[in-house]
């Protein structure tokens, strides 16, 4: 049987191995929550979209933003966590994975932060016009152009890296890899489709993956 060197202590795995238990299922609320306020019809895809969804749906697209927030920060012990697991197993998907990953989702703290800004408009009233003009132009703004680039590349390749370390490492079972590598296609899937159901589903498998690693990490030995 397989055995695995010698890990790092449990006091330090512990914060990892949490993370990585806590951290997809704040985005399977995320895009649960998206999933439902949009079951018939509507979209985020504009200003003006992303206002009358708000205001049809305050208290879902609240929670999507703040579970978003919350996730997206736990992902960076997270992926820190799994390149700690994959070790020198493999180092370099690792290390490219994790880097891409955390960096990706700290951009998309940021992008999710802007949706509570978008329930205080739709709440407040007023030139609902106007403030569609602003979202659309703070978004199409060259200047952060780069931090919605940063995300897609850690959110879909970032992932897919890390999925592919853990393959390749062979410390965690074949289908808890597979689950991580499932939410780029499936999350790809998705925005062709028009249906956030997909992105449930990926997240979810990810869920379960990531899960198995954080055993993984805790189990290892010392």
């Amino acid at each position: 049987m397989e055995t695995v060197p010698a890990g790092p202590s449990p006091t330090r795995s512990v914060p990892l191995a949490v993370a990585l238990f806590a951290a997809p299922w704040g985005f399977v609320v995320a895009n649960g929550a998206y999933a439902w306020a949009t079951r018939a019809g509507g979209s985020d895809g504009s200003g003006a979209e992303a206002l009358a969804l708000a205001a049809a749906h305050p208290g879902l697209y609240r929670l999507g933003a703040v579970a978003a927030m919350l996730a997206s920060m736990l992902m960076v012990p997270a992926v820190l966590g799994v390149k700690r697991l994959v070790a020198d197993r493999s180092p370099k998907l690792g290390f490219v994975g994790a880097v891409l990953t955390a960096g990706g989702y700290i951009c998309y703290f940021g992008i999710a932060l802007s949706g509570i800004t978008d329930v205080a408009m739709a709440e407040h009233g007023g030139p609902v016009q106007d403030y569609a003009i602003v979202i659309d132009n703070s978004q199409s703004d060259v200047s952060i152009l780069w931090v919605f680039l940063l995300f897609v590349l850690g959110n879909l390749v970032g992932t897919l890296l890390l999925g592919l370390a853990l393959l390749r490492s062979r410390r965690v079972p074949l289908w808890a890899a597979a689950a991580v590598l499932a939410w780029p296609p499936l999350h790809v899937t998705g925005l062709v489709a028009g249906s956030e159901w997909f992105e449930v589903a990926g997240a979810v498998l990810q869920g379960i993956g990531l899960a198995v690693t954080g055993s993984r990490l805790l189990a290892a030995p010392r």
